[in-house]
């Protein structure tokens, strides 16, 4: 595996710095979550943002298309909402000549960073046609197939509050997504800055630091961000432990867990060290980076059981049980 030049490895570190130092001007507190959704970003990964209305999901996304000069489209899910209206349509249209002929209408999933809002409140159909594109990076209109352009993210938000009249995601269709991101609320020094932030004329502006080029570039470097065997191995051992009809799975998984985590787990939590190594600017992958990511990898990809269900174990205590043979 090729390694990064020592040139190579500053270069991506001064613009991780810029990265971070241009969010904290807009964004107060959130460090983890931010920290995760970059780590979602350089491994070219999806993310499920899981939180109550207000804490700043939508300015989290929009700020950093801004900064990383992304072009940035916002898809307000509805239950109305149809494919066509993601996807683009063909629409009839006259050359003045009187010649008439069909002419492709790109939707707004045709950029590079997309936020998806309270994707759980539009019916299964138009869930799928999101999905389609997030898996194939490509869309199929009329018959005829349309790449997406390279970086294509997509961070799809759901409120956990509100569930009338919503469409919850299958279980096959939630291991798409690479993260599954839980934001809390701000303490009290963090809320106190964003209202004061917030409640001026003066109002902080986030510029462009990078460019579509730089973040294909970083995505790029952390593929060469190396992985010891040690490392390896515990993640290794840390997915298939949580599988209950496995030969590592110890009592308290064959007790309270249906469905264990597979394959992708795996692939994703190396994927995610590597990334959140480079952004930490530690020169290779460690345990503590295996830790900080499987959170947000496994808590949607390991499905309790009804013995979890009656006595209130809930799949973040599974993981945590998980995290600490790690």
């Amino acid at each position: 595996m090729p390694e990064l030049t020592p040139q190579a490895w500053k270069d991506v570190q001064d613009k991780v710095e810029q990265l971070k130092a241009e969010i904290a001007t807009v964004v107060v507190g959130q460090d983890a979550i931010v920290e995760q959704m970059l780590v979602a970003l350089l491994c070219r990964g999806h993310c499920l943002i899981v939180g109550v209305p207000g804490l700043a999901k939508t300015l989290l996304v929009s700020t950093l298309g801004h900064i990383l000069g992304l072009k940035f489209h916002r898809i307000q899910f509805t239950p109305d909402l149809m494919p066509m209206d993601i996807m683009g349509s063909e629409i009839l249209q006259d050359d003045g000549h009187g010649k008439r002929g069909f002419e492709f209408v790109p939707g707004p999933v045709f950029a590079n960073l997309i936020l998806a809002d309270e994707i759980n409140r539009t019916p299964p159909k138009t869930q799928a046609a999101l999905l389609e594109a997030m898996q194939e990076k490509q869309v199929t209109v009329a018959g005829q197939t349309r790449p997406l352009e390279e970086p294509f993210i997509v961070y799809a938000t759901q409120n956990p509050i509100e569930h009338e009249g919503t469409y919850p995601l299958p279980e096959a269709q939630l291991d798409r997504f690479f993260f599954m991101l839980k934001i809390d609320y701000p303490s009290l020094a963090e809320e106190r800055d964003i209202v004061l932030r917030t409640t001026t004329r003066a109002t902080a502006q986030a510029h462009s630091v990078l460019g579509a080029p730089d973040v294909i570039a970083l995505q790029e470097a952390t593929l060469d961000v190396p992985l010891p065997d040690h490392v390896l191995d515990a993640v290794l051992k840390l997915v298939h432990a949580s599988r209950p009809d496995g030969g590592t799975a110890d009592d308290y998984i064959r007790k309270y867990v249906a469905w264990g985590a597979g394959p992708r787990a795996s692939q994703n939590i190396t994927r995610a060290a590597k990334a959140l190594a480079l952004l930490r600017g530690n020169p290779a992958a460690t345990l503590e980076e295996v830790r900080d990511v499987a959170r947000p990898v496994l808590r949607h990809r390991i499905i309790p059981n009804y013995n979890a269900t009656g006595e209130g174990i809930t799949a973040e205590q599974i993981v945590e049980h998980l995290l600490e043979k790690l």
